[in-house]
């Protein structure tokens, strides 16, 4: 028997179409909703589920951006060929999406089992959001947005990509909140801030998607449960990118930070109380 029915594949379906771009960290929603459900949240095939279910969230990515995708790939593609094309932004945006992923690559092989482990605990995610919440306030407060998407570096690219790392060994910083908020710092706008993360996520989780592959289906998951949880959070993600973008372009992200710190704060609660194990 699966590990995961096909109904609380379509929950989990639809919490990580929703949390995985905004800054409110899906890894956290997905674990305090498995708990709420029973679903053991250290179980390997859970861990390769939730892995696997982010690559619809990207495919809703790939499918929104899929004419900027297809223009910075093209560029990197002549830029190879010819050198006259690499002094193109977008030539030089796609060697920087590849190098600020390998950090984030190395350190997840790396602490694995650390991160499946003793990181993976509820606690964690109740401080992590809560402590998150505290960073990207204090981003959204310094920074100047004065610098749009054009405007990015390869010192941009590192420093934001690098950053992700903050939310694998942290589940409840959120990728989103950590990529945004180092963004912010770096006096991006919000708009470049937030697409910028989307760009960096792009490899980043197809890739944890793809290597839990395995794990996921191997260790008890079935694959129709999969197919749902992966299908309905590329229909919700795709919704939830298009109103996150709009939404930045005129709000701060202060609303996100009052979010963060109500689930932590409640989340804590519920462990403190029992009503969720940790």
């Amino acid at each position: 028997m699966s590990a995961i029915s096909i109904g609380q594949a379509a929950i989990l379906g639809v919490v990580e179409g929703v949390t995985e771009f905004l800054p409110v960290s899906s890894t956290g929603h997905l674990k305090i909703t498995e708990g709420l459900m029973n679903i053991p949240v250290d179980d390997t095939s859970v861990v390769g589920f939730t892995a696997v279910i982010q690559v619809g969230a990207i495919a809703a990515v790939l499918l929104y951006f899929f004419k900027d995708i297809v223009r910075i790939v093209s560029a990197w593609g002549r830029g190879l060929r010819n050198k006259e094309e690499r002094h193109h932004h977008d030539y030089k945006f796609a060697w920087w999406v590849i190098y600020a992923t390998l950090p984030i690559v190395v350190v997840g092989l790396a602490a694995k089992k650390l991160v499946e482990g003793p990181l993976g605990s509820l606690w964690v995610v109740a401080g992590s959001l809560i402590v998150g919440s505290g960073v990207m306030w204090a981003a959204d407060q310094m920074g100047r947005h004065k610098r749009g998407e054009d405007d990015t570096t390869f010192k941009d690219a590192m420093l934001v990509g690098c950053s992700q790392i903050l939310a694998l060994l942290f589940p409840g910083f959120s990728r989103s909140g950590a990529t945004m908020s180092t963004a912010l710092i770096l006096d991006l706008d919000r708009v470049a801030a937030t697409r910028l993360s989307f760009f960096l996520g792009i490899p980043a989780l197809t890739g944890a998607g793809l290597y839990e592959l395995k794990d996921a289906v191997g260790a008890g998951v079935g694959v129709a449960p999969l197919a749902v949880g992966t299908a309905v959070s590329f229909v919700v993600a795709y919704a939830s990118i298009a109103w996150l973008l709009k939404f930045v372009a005129k709000h701060s992200f202060n609303a996100f930070v009052v979010y963060r710190i109500v689930v932590g704060a409640a989340l804590l609660g519920l462990l403190a109380t029992g009503v969720l194990g940790a």
